[in-house]
């Protein structure tokens, strides 16, 4: 099994990287390639590893999804009671990483993690599925639970309390920022030599673009 997983090869040919023409803000680029990778139809292009940490600097990690990006950073959602929240409450740091191996291409961000306004977060739980919605209040997200059976008799409960639209956001729910710090973005390349420009912020708040070796 070993000697398969190693034999494991992909060549990377499918474009470059290079400084003249990438944007001069890193945000302005993600939202080039997010495009790219939207214009070529690729699956859940706005899934997303989110690498979190505790108070002791235990690592943890999971894929979410990305639901706004814009010129402050990156938005997500969650269960603020969650491991993930929890962790977020006891170190404000994250680092997310979008893969897109139809592109050969992958992003690393890293930065300091905030909750959103309330109003916000009530907005963009307007806009979900009602069956979403009733999931956010149904789930107590990352608890053990002694059956998928209590799961459905919960959420079955729920739907007839809720028989309308008028779904309430629980107060545990809402949206996290990530202001990202520092992007990385890669390009797979022949024979290894992949590119790697990085944008770092400096301590002026002005972005500083680097080439990375592979």
């Amino acid at each position: 099994m070993s000697n398969a997983i190693a034999d494991l090869r992909q060549e990377y040919a499918m474009g470059a990287l290079n400084e003249a023409e990438v944007h001069s803000d890193p945000l302005q680029q993600f939202q080039r390639w997010f495009g790219e990778a939207i214009a070529a139809q690729l699956p859940e292009p706005n899934a997303m590893t989110l690498a979190t940490a505790d108070r002791t600097g235990r690592p943890y990690a999971r894929v979410v999804l990305l639901k706004e990006c814009d010129a402050d950073g990156f938005i997500f959602f969650t269960n603020y009671r969650s491991d993930k929240g929890r962790q977020l409450a006891e170190n404000p740091h994250a680092a997310l990483v979008f893969l897109w191996l139809e592109l050969q291409r992958q992003i690393r961000i890293e930065g300091t993690v905030s909750p959103i306004a309330s109003a916000e977060s009530e907005a963009y739980f307007r806009s979900r599925p009602r069956e979403s919605r009733l999931g956010a209040l149904a789930s107590r997200q990352s608890q053990i639970v002694a059956s998928r059976q209590i799961l459905d008799q919960r959420f079955q409960q729920l739907e007839a309390q809720y028989p309308d639209d008028n779904i309430p956001m629980p107060n545990h729910w809402g949206g996290y920022r990530v202001q990202p710090e520092m992007l990385e973005f890669w390009q797979g390349r022949h024979g290894r030599m992949h590119d790697r420009l990085r944008y770092r912020r400096s301590a002026e708040g002005r972005w500083l673009l680097e080439r990375l070796e592979p």
